[in-house]
């Protein structure tokens, strides 16, 4: 099926489009994952262990989540570097 005859199906509110994608191939732009390192000193991970499971997820969970949180809220409150170059605020 064509991207145009498939976005007019859409368009016209179809009952079932999903038969016409191919979910097994489907991925999210910039989503997948790169595995890193970190080191913390042990304080931390105590800390980071102790409040995990006071809310019952994995470190790793907690670690993602609050990264995710702060990088969210840091961009919504920070002007991109483009956006001051130009003087636009």
């Amino acid at each position: 099926m064509k991207a145009k005859d498939f976005d007019k199906k859409f368009d016209e509110d179809a009952d079932d489009i999903i038969d016409d994608l191919d979910v097994k191939s489907a991925r999210r732009v910039n989503q997948e994952a790169k595995r890193i390192n970190v080191d913390f000193p042990a304080w931390v991970v105590e800390s980071l262990d102790r409040e995990a499971a006071r809310i019952g997820v994995t470190r790793q969970s907690i670690i993602k989540v609050w990264l995710v949180e702060r990088l969210r809220a840091e961009a919504a409150s920070k002007p991109l570097k483009s956006d001051t170059a130009s003087g636009a605020h």
